[in-house]
């Protein structure tokens, strides 16, 4: 069985509801509806809005109580299934960007105990091809103690324009398949 997305508020339908923001340089994070100017169109036609991030660095995370979800500490425990991150991301059609994302599943004081952080990626909209990109990771045999996901993403533009012109994200997921 796989459980509903465990992010609320993935793609700022609410604003910058549920999310804390770690880092909020240059004009701050903002919500923006798809595609935007200078945009990318999504392959979700569901999916109206994103976050885009400015010419300084912004993060902003969300940290999963996953007993106040309703998973027992056997669940998590014992059966240890499977939880699946994605993101998607992209850059506007006129300026770079950098795109950070990660995860970590974290025990009951929220110590690590397992964390998928891939390379920062660069994108330049003369040379890459910008559009809409999907990232996941899948982590298993992770072990006791799971309680608590973080999630955290973000970026900045490499141009340090200033405005919204860094990375774009929407359609934050995080599952758990029992």
């Amino acid at each position: 069985m796989t459980r509903e997305n465990l992010l609320k508020n993935p793609n700022g339908d609410e604003d910058m509801e549920f999310w804390e923001l770690t880092e909020n340089g240059g004009c701050q994070w903002r919500v923006e509806d798809m595609p935007g100017d200078c945009g990318h169109a999504f392959s979700d036609e569901t999916v109206t809005k994103y976050f885009s991030t400015s010419f300084q660095q912004c993060l902003k995370r969300q940290v999963v109580d996953l007993a106040a979800e309703g998973f027992t500490l056997e669940d998590l425990d014992f059966v240890q299934p499977s939880v699946t991150v994605q993101d998607w991301y992209c850059s506007r059609t006129d300026c770079g960007c950098v795109y950070q994302l990660a995860v970590g599943l974290l025990d009951e004081n929220q110590e690590l105990i397992q964390e998928f952080k891939p390379d920062i990626v660069s994108l330049d909209p003369f040379i890459d091809d910008c559009s809409w990109k999907q990232i996941t990771h899948v982590f298993s045999d992770y072990g006791p103690g799971l309680r608590y996901i973080s999630f955290e993403h973000g970026g900045q533009d490499s141009k340090y324009w200033d405005g919204w012109y860094g990375v774009r994200v929407t359609g934050s997921s995080v599952t758990i398949d029992l």
